[in-house]
Formats: structure tokens, C-alpha cells, sequence
């Protein structure tokens, strides 16, 4: 587990501070990948889009992947390189200007491309095709490949749309079904796909795996990925893309809070309750969407443990009025006070990109350690809540 190497005492609370050391390493591990199998990989800005780090990241990936204007735009003004684009469904007042940033474009269904194809001259154009092949468990709401997915297309609305428009102007396929799976998840979807679209594949330039790849998890099988890639480059003659996004930041950032107020559980067998300046709700949504449990470190980074498991437990909560506005049930080596700094790991991802301001709670500050020191790079305030109501 990675370890924040700035001084938690030194920044103001709450805060989200993204490791430079961290960031390099994982973006490392992905460009051995490409340069070993020459596949192009993508940062998925959905995930991660602290454009304070895309400096850094440039350097190591080919572009990013974007699935609305705003993201499109940052993409192509602050990383360069290729710029993705995929929406369920454009809006068509939106086309002409997403043009302007995104060279690449997944369109929902062939009928969809048909419809914009007008307004895209020169743009690399892909379907999206969807194997309903689910390869994960409790976790719905991230599972294209649930019963009633809206994204991509099956392979009976597929061949349906190819008989009535064609191909002409689409050269490759994307299929994303993944969410933090190794890469045995990968290797069963792809022979899926082969399995239902291999007819296709022969007519494509390229094929994009899609995101959800924990490439830079300690246990990831990144062997087996390579492997993946091959076979599809070498039997199709495709180009292959990956656009990860928390394989990019995965464990690069920290959350740090300061805890508000202790109070003692109103019945007996209730853990005490620690109020914190740092809401699941605004500032960690997928705490409560996902949902999930994140790791936390006390003040000298000893990991806290389930609720009983160490001498002190307490739920730890937010300040907003939302009554499931709580992060968890956790256990400390030493009580907690007013004052105490404690840690949230793996933060980079989902938080300041999905982050809001619901109860007017202000917005963490943002910190970036580089080598060369820690510098803040946004702090908000009362004019940033009052320009989102």
C-alpha cells in the first residue's frame, strides 16, 4: 500500500493531493505494455482528469478518452495526442463542435453513425458492440453488460443495422465490459467477442478493449494482457487501443480530512462517532454509489481496521444533513479528538472528477506533491458553489 510522502499536517482539509512518485510509476507499467505489444493506451478522463498531472501522463500515453464535450475539449487542449469520444446518444447541436476536439468517434449503433456521419469528414468512426457477458459481481451500476445495458450494440442489433446501412466509414469496434478486473476477465471477454463479432473483424483496422483493466494492481496478470493483444494484432492485423482509467491514478492520491467532533453512540453496543470536514456524499460519491470501503490511515499511517478489531471503533461521518452521508464503520489503535488528520487512500480516481457541492460544502482543495515539492493547484470557494445552482 502506498504511503503519502508529504506531511498531512501541512495542507488544508479537506483535501485531495495526487503523488507525482505514484503517478510515474503506473504510467510506466502501461507504456512497458505498449511498447512491448504496440497498442496505443488512453487515459479515460472519467476516471482521472487532473490536467495538472497531463504534463507527466503525455509523456507515457497516446491521448485520452473523453464521453462529453467538456471532457473532449480538456482533453485535446491539455493532453494532446488522440482524443476519443463516446456518448450513448450526440446531441446533435453538440457534433459539430466535439469535431472541433475528437479525432475518434464510438458511436451506440451503426444507426447512429449513419445519423452524424454527415458532420464527421475525416474522423475515425467505431461501433461499440456489447457481448452481454458479464464477468463481474455486485456491482451493477458499473456493468455495461447488465440486463438492459444501454451501451453498445448486441450482435442482433448489429448485423441488423449492417443490413441496412453497411459498414462504409466504420473501421473498428469498441467493447468496454469491465470494471477493476485482472486480465483472465479480459481474456474471456475477447473470445466472447471473437466468438459473436470474429466475422467483423476481418473489415476493421482496430479494435478498443475498453477500460476497467487494473494494470498497475500489484497482482494483475499483465502477461496475459499482452498476450490478448497479440492475438488480435497479429490474426486481424488490428490496431489495438486500452483506455484505463484507474489503472492511470490507481493508489497515486489521498483524501485528507480532520476530524470535527467525537461523539459517543446514544445506545449501548453503538460505536462512538467521529464527524469529519470530509462528506462521502460530495466529496467520495462512490463511497455511497458503488458502494465501497475505503482504506483509512490514522495520523502516524497505521492502517484502521474493521469495527472491534482494534480498541477504539467508531463510524465516521460527514458534516452535510444527509443521514447516510457516512464513509464507514472503522476501528483505531488510539481514540479519536477534535483535530486528529486522518488519511483516505486511493483517492486520485472518481473523486474531484465526480466530486459536487450539495449542502453548499465546499470543495477539497488540490494539491499536487511533485518531486520537487508539494504545490496546491486549486483551492475553491463560494463562487464556485453559486456558478453550479
Amino acid at each position: 500500500m502506498n504511503l503519502p510522502v508529504f506531511d498531512i499536517n501541512k495542507v488544508t482539509t479537506p483535501c485531495y493531493v495526487t503523488e507525482e512518485k505514484y503517478l510515474r510509476h503506473n504510467a510506466e507499467i502501461l507504456k512497458s505494455v505498449s511498447d512491448r505489444t504496440g497498442c496505443k493506451i488512453l487515459l479515460a478522463q472519467k476516471a482521472f482528469s487532473m490536467y495538472a498531472c497531463y504534463p507527466l501522463l503525455k509523456q507515457y500515453l497516446c491521448g485520452t478518452t473523453a464521453s462529453g464535450l467538456y471532457e473532449a475539449r480538456l482533453g485535446y487542449e491539455m493532453f494532446g495526442g488522440e482524443t476519443h469520444v463516446y456518448s450513448p446518444a450526440y446531441d446533435p447541436a453538440q457534433i459539430t463542435e466535439l469535431a472541433k476536439y475528437a479525432g475518434h468517434f464510438m458511436f451506440n449503433s451503426i444507426r447512429q453513425y449513419d445519423l452524424h456521419k454527415g458532420a464527421l469528414t475525416g474522423k475515425v468512426c467505431g461501433v461499440r458492440v456489447n457481448p452481454r457477458f458479464s464477468t463481474q459481481e455486485g456491482h451493477e451500476i458499473y456493468d455495461p453488460c447488465a440486463k438492459g445495458s444501454r451501451l453498445g450494440q448486441t450482435l442482433e442489433a448489429f448485423e441488423k443495422d449492417v443490413e441496412r446501412y453497411g459498414l462504409n466509414g466504420i473501421s473498428g469496434l469498441h467493447f468496454h465490459t469491465l470494471c477493476e478486473q485482472n486480465s483472465d476477465a479480459l481474456k474471456a471477454t475477447a473470445e466472447e467477442v471473437e466468438r459473436q463479432f470474429g466475422k467483423y473483424l476481418g473489415e476493421m483496422k482496430w479494435i478498443n478493449f475498453g477500460g476497467g483493466h487494473h494494470i498497475t494492481r500489484p497482482d494483475y496478470d499483465i502477461e496475459t494482457l499482452c498476450e490478448v493483444i497479440e492475438y488480435f494484432r497479429d490474426k486481424y492485423s488490428l490496431e489495438v487501443y486500452l483506455e484505463p482509467g484507474e489503472a492511470v491514478a490507481l493508489n497515486a492520491g489521498f483524501l485528507i480530512t480532520t476530524v470535527l467532533d467525537v461523539i459517543g453512540g446514544d445506545t449501548d453496543g453503538e460505536n462512538d462517532i467521529a464527524i469529519l470536514d470530509t462528506s462521502a456524499a460530495c466529496h467520495m460519491p462512490d463511497v455511497l454509489e458503488m458502494p465501497y470501503r475505503p482504506t483509512v490511515l490514522d495520523s502516524e499511517f497505521s492502517t484502521a481496521g474493521e469495527a472491534g478489531a482494534k480498541p477504539h471503533s467508531y463510524r465516521l461521518g460527514g458534516p452535510t444533513c444527509l443521514a447516510g452521508d457516512v464513509i464507514g464503520d472503522y476501528s483505531f489503535d488510539r481514540p479519536l479528538k477534535a483535530g486528529d488528520r486522518l488519511v483516505f487512500c486511493d483517492m486520485a480516481i472518481y473523486s474531484m472528477c465526480k466530486n459536487n457541492t450539495f449542502n453548499g460544502m465546499p470543495l477539497p482543495t488540490i494539491y499536487y506533491n511533485r518531486d520537487t515539492g508539494i504545490e496546491e493547484v486549486k483551492r475553491f470557494g463560494y463562487e464556485d458553489f453559486l456558478r453550479r445552482i
